[in-house]
């Protein structure tokens, strides 16, 4: 330790305790299963500093129905995933959590992302407007489009 940074240890280190990237996408898993999207299940937090600044998960809009409750708009038309992202009714996770930190006064500037997928192009174009630094992903969502201008605007993407 050198004054009042922790070294970050490993996965499966001597003492036990997760790593900063692993315990922060664990707790993504739980923000996931707030989701109320049909299709996908997925969980956004946003961090700086180790201290949670935001989180959000897909689903409608507050206040609105919920697909759980009245159905998928893009099953009823199907929709492939990944296509046509304005028909549906859900807002993204990583959309949630940059609006609820807005909503709340929170800059999100030097932040990292934590989502269980990558980002898609619109939440990519967000992303990077919102001055988010790094990205953590554990799911294998593909977007070509969105990788593409991620890696232009400099923004570190990190699979686990």
């Amino acid at each position: 330790m050198e004054g009042n940074k922790q070294e970050e240890k490993p996965r499966g280190s001597a003492d036990g305790r997760p790593a900063w990237d692993d315990y922060f996408l664990d707790i993504v898993g739980l923000v996931a299963k707030r989701a109320t999207c049909l299709r996908r299940r997925v969980g956004a937090v946003l961090v700086r500093d180790r201290r949670i600044l935001s989180t959000g998960y897909n689903g409608a809009p507050s206040g609105l129905r919920h697909c759980l409750s009245i159905g998928c708009l893009r099953e009823q038309k199907h929709i492939p995933s990944g296509e046509r992202h304005e028909l549906c009714r859900g807002l993204h996770a990583e959309q949630n959590a940059i609006i609820q930190a807005a909503l709340h006064g929170v800059s999100v500037k030097g932040a990292t992302l934590y989502c269980t997928n990558h980002p898609c192009i619109i939440c990519a174009k967000m992303i990077i407007n919102a001055g988010i630094v790094r990205i953590v992903v554990e799911g294998d969502y593909r977007d070509d489009l969105a990788e593409e201008m991620l890696a232009e605007a400099e923004i570190e993407v990190i699979r686990q």
